[in-house]
């Protein structure tokens, strides 16, 4: 018979990490040399896993890493300051952003300013001298109405009178504040241009919740031919997933925050199994940054686990899902230092360039593969 002593030893050894006894900071502690050592629990527990989670496996040779972005991470200089930076280092292949991070993100190809200030601002004083507010992000009104006649120039022209899905539209926009960059000198300043000249999609689970799409609804009152079908979105980004795992990569989701990005990320599993009905088990890791509970029942707090039950995430592999309950602007910024210090750059996927082969694998297996062709449900 065990004694207690050696059991309660047996069951630490089996759950312990390790031990806690983190050597003193310094001034000169590099920024992976500190995650790693002093972010022993908690929520910095869970941030020192999410970034060795990405570090270590998601940007794995065999991996694909798809991002979904919410919030207004671009106003606050993220897109510059990290998401280039990933993009440039291979270290994100595929995007869901909502529109207003894709049209903020274009002030600064344009050369406009936002400011840092102050939450708790007197906003009637704000309206009345025409300064617009995001908390404590402050720039002057000009900045839309020069974005939108961007938008609505651009978009008049002969390159964008058809029907596409959003990410040709994005990739397309990218080509044009790419040359911006270029021409003002500029470059490094828009995510949406790095992420062009790395062949990355960048897909909108919404194309009309945006001022983008506001402009865009706009010019079809005007006439123009223009129209973002959603649906190849759908397929287009299921494509990408299931090109991967058939053969024989892993995919992993960076979440930040919630909402309708992250769900169409997601929906991308369920779309490859329940309804086209081909064999596949989930994403393989997920990493979510979210200050969303998941009592509440919304889908920007619901837990891997939970995904789980959709078909959403790989049940083998819950163990490498990360959950870190912090806001995206401490954790983005952390998460970057952190992968470009431990992980070297990848060569890019360029996935936007190789879409239609991947959309061919996608269509040619739904008809030769999939049970829905014979009349037959999944299940059966």
């Amino acid at each position: 018979m065990n004694h207690p002593h050696d059991s309660r030893s047996q069951l630490l050894q089996q759950i312990s990490h390790k031990r806690i006894e983190p050597a003193a900071l310094t001034g000169q502690t590099p920024l992976p040399q500190l995650i790693d050592e002093a972010f022993l629990s908690y929520n910095a527990g869970r941030l020192r896993e999410a970034c060795r989670l990405f570090s270590t496996k998601m940007l794995a040779d065999n991996a694909i890493v798809g991002l979904s972005l919410s919030g207004a991470l671009t106003p606050a200089g993220l897109g510059m300051s990290a998401l280039v930076p990933l993009i440039e280092a291979g270290f994100i292949d595929w995007i869901i952003s909502t529109g207003a991070n894709l049209y903020h993100d274009t002030h600064f190809a344009l050369g406009m300013d936002l400011h840092q200030s102050r939450p708790g601002l007197n906003d009637h004083l704000l309206k009345e001298h025409q300064v617009i507010r995001i908390y404590d992000i402050v720039f002057d009104y000009e900045n839309l109405l020069g974005t939108d006649r961007f938008y609505r120039t651009l978009c008049r022209g002969e390159a964008f009178q058809k029907t596409m899905g959003t990410a040709e539209f994005h990739y397309l926009v990218g080509k044009y504040l790419a040359a911006r960059e270029d021409e003002t000198g500029r470059r490094g300043k828009s995510f949406v241009a790095a992420a062009y000249r790395a062949g990355v999609p960048i897909f909108t689970s919404s194309p009309g919740d945006s001022s983008i799409g506001m402009n865009l609804a706009a010019l079809q009152l005007e006439g123009s031919k223009l129209f973002l079908d959603p649906l190849r979105d759908v397929n287009q980004s299921a494509a990408i997933v299931y090109d991967t795992k058939t053969r024989g990569g892993k995919s992993g989701v960076l979440i930040l925050g919630g909402g309708s990005p992250k769900n169409f990320m997601l929906q991308t599993e369920p779309q490859i199994q329940e309804v086209l009905g081909l064999e596949e088990a989930g994403h393989d890791y997920f990493l979510q940054i979210t200050d969303a509970r998941p009592d509440t029942g919304g889908l920007s707090g619901a837990t891997p686990s939970e995904a789980m039950t959709w078909g959403k995430v790989d049940p083998n592999q819950l163990p490498d899902t990360v959950t870190c309950y912090v806001d995206s602007t401490l954790a983005l910024p952390i998460l970057t230092v952190y992968a470009l210090a431990t992980r070297a750059p990848r060569p890019p996927r360029r996935l936007m360039e190789r879409m239609p082969d991947l959309m061919a694998t996608l269509e040619e297996h739904y008809r030769t593969k999939s049970p829905r062709e014979k009349g037959h449900t999944a299940q059966e």
